[in-house]
């Protein structure tokens, strides 16, 4: 098996996308969302995992906005997905770690996610509640969390997390 790569989405890629995406979700809505967020949403980050050459995992960032913090920088993670075939080989690890790089470096001051209790963490996300931040949905405190990349980015902010609208057809 050939390393794995990490890198930005290209035209060709954007068929085998929405098929990942669709096999890995219990539905085609996650799939949908993306193909809708890539004409929607700015800036855009969007990340494939190609290994054999082959697409086997997406991962996608979009800006979110914090309720009376309009100069924060802050961005979503959502979704992320990698071919069942190829899931718990650290695919999925990989993705996050090189999304959440290129966050950093464009200017993110944070990354908020609406996942796995027990996933994200490993990647330096806590729950959000703990930083006096909320979700616009209703999910329980424990799945939303949020990673600062920059030290003490949130410090003094508070409130509820809004995502761009393409998310309410989930």
């Amino acid at each position: 098996m050939s390393p794995l790569i990490i890198r930005s989405e290209t035209h060709a890629d954007i068929d085998r996308i929405h098929e990942i995406n669709s096999l890995a979700f219990e539905t085609p809505a996650e799939a949908e969302l993306v193909n809708n967020l890539r004409t929607v949403a700015n800036p855009f980050l969007s990340l494939v995992a190609e290994q054999d050459g082959e697409v086997v995992g997406h991962i996608l960032f979009t800006p979110v906005h914090l309720d009376e913090a309009d100069e924060l920088n802050l961005m979503g993670l959502a979704p992320m997905a990698v071919t069942p075939a190829r899931q718990n080989r650290g695919i999925g690890s990989a993705l996050v770690k090189a999304g959440l790089a290129h966050c950093r470096n464009a200017g993110a001051g944070a990354v908020v996610v609406l996942g796995h209790p027990d996933y994200y963490p490993r990647f330096g996300f806590h729950t959000a509640a703990g930083f006096g931040i909320r979700c616009e949905y209703e999910v329980p405190d424990e799945a939303f969390m949020l990673c600062e990349l920059q030290e003490d980015y949130l410090r003094g902010h508070s409130g509820t997390v809004r995502y761009h609208p393409a998310f309410n057809a989930l």
